[in-house]
């Protein structure tokens, strides 16, 4: 499988929907597809995690989740890995020259 720089999700549990294709349900983590771990580090095979290379991880902070959503809990760890990644060379600083 090649790598990837997309985060997928990765779960403790999974539904299926009616449409036959199975989503992500319990706590959601953000997963490098080609990798053996979460972005937060857990391992998925130790901690059973399921994969879901087909579902990316596009979750916010600002998301609110209730009873009737099949995701119960989104790591924070990986919330905030994923927000900090930057788009193709975008940079969140500005260099100042020195004092005159």
């Amino acid at each position: 499988m090649r790598m990837s720089s997309t985060p997928a999700v990765a779960a403790s549990s999974e539904e299926t929907g009616p449409d036959g294709v199975r989503g992500p349900a319990g706590e959601v983590h953000a997963w490098l597809p080609g990798q053996n771990q979460t972005v937060c580090g857990l391992p998925l095979s130790r901690t059973r995690l399921r994969r879901f290379p087909h579902v990316r991880f596009e979750y916010t902070s600002t998301d609110v989740l209730t009873e009737a959503d099949p995701v119960g809990r989104i790591c924070p760890r990986c919330l905030a890995a994923s927000q900090g990644r930057r788009r193709s060379g975008q940079k969140n600083w500005v260099r100042h020259s020195p004092r005159p």
